[in-house]
């Protein structure tokens, strides 16, 4: 059964949303297109190993996570819904006030299914490519 993501945040995937969602798709974003989403996206402040040292880094006003280690301060297990509001913008999280840019708008035109803390979840492709690369570089 695929249900509307079933997590604390706000990523208003409607019915309509959903409909351009696939399960049936052959076409899943790899690790490899997160790399990509990430060089492109995401270096700059967090740097290219994901340390939190990138150039922009020092402007922040809190110190970055180093987003290789988001399981191990997770128990040993990497935050997938947790990880997923963040990146994607959750309005009720105190990060997005920081500096970090919410990712969303047409990015949910194209949906594609991950299984996020067990449920089958429609995903924004660039955002599961995304996921499948932070969870590949956990220490």
């Amino acid at each position: 059964m695929i249900r509307p993501l079933a997590i604390p945040l706000t990523l208003s995937l409607t019915l309509s949303a959903c409909a351009v969602f696939n399960p049936q798709s052959n076409d899943m974003p790899t690790r490899d297109d997160g790399a990509a989403f990430y060089a492109q996206n995401c270096v700059a402040c967090h740097g290219v190993t994901g340390a939190g040292d990138g150039p922009e880094a020092q402007r922040q006003i809190l110190r970055l996570p180093d987003l290789r280690t988001l399981s191990q301060r997770n128990g040993g297990t990497f935050p997938q819904a947790r990880a997923m509001s963040y990146i994607w913008g959750d309005p009720g999280n105190d990060h997005l006030e920081r500096v970090m840019p919410s990712f969303g708008g047409a990015m949910a035109d194209d949906l594609v299914p991950v299984d996020i803390d067990g449920i089958l979840t429609p995903t924004p492709r660039e955002l599961a490519g995304l996921y499948f690369y932070l969870e590949s570089i956990q220490n």
